[in-house]
C-alpha cells in the first residue's frame, strides 16, 4: 500500500495539469491509476477468499489461458511503440505478457513440487526449461524483449530447489564475454583467454584429469566470442542495440539515441539530497523525460524527493523482497515455497532492472517498477503475484 501510494502521488507529478486536476477525469493517468489501484484491492480481497488449493489444481489451466491471450495479441492486439503486446478492450488495453508471470510461477511450483525427480535431473531442467521458453518465445514475437527476459529470472527459484550452481556462473560468465566482445578486439579477448588458459594449464599439470575439461570450456569461449557479433546484429533490433551502445559509451549521442538516459541522469541527480519538492521538478513538470509515469517513473522520486526519498522507495522494496523469501523459507509446503521464491525473482527483476535503467546501469529495456509505475495490467499482475503467495501461506500449517 506505501508504495501504491508513493506510486500514485508521483504519476499524478509526472502527468500533472494544473488547468485539468480532477481526480475523477479518466482521461489523466493519475485518475485512472486511482481507480487501478481500487481494483487491485478488489483483485486481492477475492484471492484471499479463495481455497489456496485452487491455485495449485488449476495452475495449468492459468498457464493455458495465459498462453492463449499471448497468441490472441499476435492477432488482434494493438501496436503501441513498435510492440504489439495489448489487446484493447473498450478503453482498456490487457497486456498479456504481465499476466503470464503469475500463471508461469504456479505451473512452474506445481510441476516441480508433483514431480518425483530431482533438479539435477536433465528431463525435470529440459520440462522447466520448456515451461519458461513458450511464454518467451511468444512475448518476444510481439517483440517485447523486456517483458521475456523477466522469465529467466526465474532460474533463482530453481537453483533455490537444486539447481546446479554452475549454470548460474556459466551464465555469468556468457554475460561477461558478450559484454566483452562489444568492448574489445575479438582476437585480443581470445588471446587473452587462451593465456588464462595456459597458465590455469602449467598450475595444474600434476592433475591431468583438469585439462580436458579446461579445452573444452576455452573451445566454447571461442565459439561464443565469435557468434556474439551474429546475434548482435541479427537478433536484436536497431534501438536494442543503440541502446547497449550507449551503455557502454560506444555511442555518445545526448541528444538523439542517449537522450532518455541522459535526460533521466539529469532528473534524478537535479534533486539533491532532499528534492525539489512535489510537482516543482522541472524535468518532470515541462517532460523532459520520455515515458515518465511509467518505465522512468523514478525519475520523479529523484528529482522531487531527491536522494533521501529514493533510499526510502529502495529500502520499501528490499523490505518486500526480505519478507517474500522469509515467506518462502518458512513453507512446509513445497509448492508454495517455489512460487515464493519465484515471486522474489520476478520482483528483484522488475526492481533491479528497472532503477538500474534509470541511472544508466543496465540497458533501457522497458519494464515497470512493481506498485509506482502507471498501468492496469502491471498493477494487478503484481498484485496478483503477491497476494496468491499471502493466500498460500496462510495455508501453510496444511500441506498443498
Amino acid at each position: 500500500m506505501a508504495l501504491c501510494t508513493i506510486g500514485w502521488f508521483n504519476i499524478h507529478a509526472a502527468v500533472y495539469d494544473p488547468l485539468n486536476p480532477g481526480l475523477t477525469d479518466l482521461s489523466t493517468n493519475y485518475s485512472k491509476q486511482f481507480f487501478f489501484i481500487i481494483a487491485a484491492l478488489i483483485i486481492g480481497f477475492i484471492i484471499l477468499i479463495i481455497d489456496g488449493k485452487f491455485f495449485s489444481t488449476f495452475s495449468p489451466v492459468f498457464y493455458g489461458v495465459t498462453l492463449l491471450l499471448l497468441i490472441a495479441v499476435l492477432i488482434v492486439g494493438r501496436n503501441v511503440g513498435g510492440n504489439q503486446a495489448w489487446i484493447p478492450i473498450g478503453n482498456f488495453r490487457l497486456q498479456p505478457s504481465e499476466f503470464a508471470k503469475f500463471s508461469t510461477c504456479l505451473l512452474l511450483a506445481h510441476y516441480i513440487s508433483s514431480s518425483n525427480l530431482k533438479m539435477s535431473d536433465l528431463k525435470m531442467i529440459g520440462i522447466c526449461l520448456l515451461i519458461l521458453l513458450i511464454p518467451t518465445a511468444l512475448i518476444m514475437l510481439q517483440p517485447d524483449t523486456g517483458s521475456a527476459l523477466t522469465f529467466t529470472s526465474l532460474i533463482f527459484a530453481l537453483y533455490r530447489e537444486g539447481l546446479s550452481g554452475y549454470i548460474l556462473i556459466i551464465g555469468a560468465i556468457l554475460i561477461a564475454l558478450f559484454v566483452l566482445t562489444l568492448l574489445f578486439n575479438k582476437l585480443l579477448l581470445i588471446g587473452i583467454l587462451v593465456g588464462i588458459a595456459a597458465l590455469i594449464m602449467i598450475l595444474v599439470r600434476r592433475s591431468r584429469r583438469f585439462i580436458v575439461p579446461l579445452l573444452i570450456i576455452l573451445t566454447g569461449c571461442i565459439l561464443f566470442i565469435f557468434s556474439v557479433n551474429f546475434a548482435y546484429q541479427n537478433i536484436l533490433g536497431a534501438h536494442q542495440r543503440n541502446r547497449i551502445d550507449v551503455i557502454l559509451g560506444k555511442i555518445n549521442d545526448p541528444r538523439g539515441q542517449g537522450y532518455n538516459l541522459n535526460q533521466s541522469k539529469i532528473a534524478i541527480g537535479s534533486g539533491g539530497l532532499w528534492g525539489k519538492g512535489y510537482l516543482q521538478g522541472t524535468q518532470t513538470k515541462y517532460d523532459f523525460v520520455p515515458e515518465q509515469s511509467t518505465d522512468f517513473i523514478f525519475c520523479t522520486v529523484g528529482e522531487e524527493w531527491g536522494f533521501a526519498g529514493s533510499v526510502v522507495v529502495i529500502g520499501l522494496y528490499l523490505t518486500l523482497l526480505l519478507r517474500i523469501v522469509n515467506i518462502a523459507e518458512r513453507q512446509r509446503s513445497s509448492f508454495t515455497r517455489i512460487y515464493g521464491y519465484g515471486v522474489a525473482s520476478i520482483f528483484f527483476f522488475h526492481f533491479f532492472i528497472n532503477i538500474g535503467m534509470t541511472i544508466g546501469l543496465v540497458p533501457v529495456i522497458g519494464i515497470p517498477l512493481p506498485f509506482l509505475s502507471y498501468g492496469g495490467s502491471s498493477l494487478w499482475s503484481f498484485t496478483i503475484l503477491l497476494f496468491i503467495l499471502l493466500k498460500l501461506d496462510s495455508n501453510r500449517m496444511g500441506v498443498l
